[in-house]
C-alpha cells in the first residue's frame, strides 16, 4: 500500500489534488491542451498512472474535478462578498466581478473557455451541476437586493439577466485568458458594462 503524506487519508488527497492542479498548470505553460495526456499529469505529480485514475476516470473527469476544486476558493469568496448587506449592491457586484475575473487568470479554469482546447466544456454542466453556480445564485441575489433598494433598476426576470451578464463575464475571461496583460482594463469594462446595464 503506498504512503501517505499528511496526517490523515484526507489531508493525502488534499495534497494530491493540489499537485495535480500544479502539474496541469505547468504542463499548460509549456504545450497545448490536446497534447497532454493523463501519463503527462501522473508523470509530473509524481503519481503512477494507474493512481490517476482513482481522480479521474479519464482527462476530462480529471480536470473538471480540478475544476471544481480550484474555483472552491472563489465561490467562497463572492458568497462572502454578497453576504455583506450593508454595503451598497453596487459596491458588492464590483468586488464579484474583479474576484471572479481574478480566478480566471488560473489556467486551470480558463480551460473551461479554451477553444478548440477538445474539452467538452461546451457541455459543461449547467445549472446547479456547474461549478459556479452558486456564484449565479449569489450574484441573482445581490441583482434583488439592490433593485429592492432601488440601487437597480427593475430587470424583471433577474434570473435571465444574470444568465445574460454571465455572457460578459465569460467574454471578459476569455480575453484575460488569451491576453493576460488585459486584466486591468478588461475588469475595468466590464464593471462598467455589466453596472450601467442594472443602473
Amino acid at each position: 500500500m503506498p504512503r501517505i503524506r499528511g496526517a490523515s487519508i484526507e489531508e493525502h488527497h488534499e495534497l494530491v489534488w493540489a499537485d495535480l492542479a500544479e502539474a496541469l498548470r505547468q504542463l499548460l505553460r509549456e504545450r497545448d491542451f490536446d497534447s497532454i495526456t493523463m501519463g503527462h499529469i501522473a508523470a509530473r505529480a509524481g503519481l503512477a498512472r494507474n493512481t490517476l485514475y482513482n481522480y479521474g476516470r479519464d482527462r476530462s473527469a480529471l480536470v473538471l474535478a480540478l475544476t471544481r476544486r480550484v474555483g472552491q476558493p472563489t465561490v467562497q469568496r463572492v458568497a462572502t462578498i454578497a453576504a455583506r448587506s450593508t454595503e451598497p449592491a453596487a459596491q458588492r457586484m464590483r468586488d464579484i466581478i474583479e474576484t471572479v475575473l481574478a480566478a480566471f487568470q488560473d489556467q486551470v479554469l480558463q480551460l473551461m473557455f479554451r477553444p478548440g482546447s477538445g474539452m467538452p466544456f461546451a457541455g459543461m454542466p449547467k445549472g446547479p451541476d456547474s461549478p459556479f453556480h452558486a456564484i449565479v445564485v449569489e450574484v441573482e441575489g445581490v441583482v434583488r437586493d439592490g433593485i429592492e433598494r432601488g440601487e437597480f433598476r427593475d430587470v424583471g426576470d433577474v434570473h435571465l439577466v444574470v444568465e445574460l451578464l454571465s455572457g460578459v463575464m465569460r467574454a471578459g475571461a476569455e480575453r484575460i485568458g488569451r491576453d493576460p496583460d488585459s486584466y486591468s482594463p478588461t475588469v475595468h469594462a466590464t464593471r462598467e458594462l455589466i453596472l450601467a446595464s442594472l443602473g
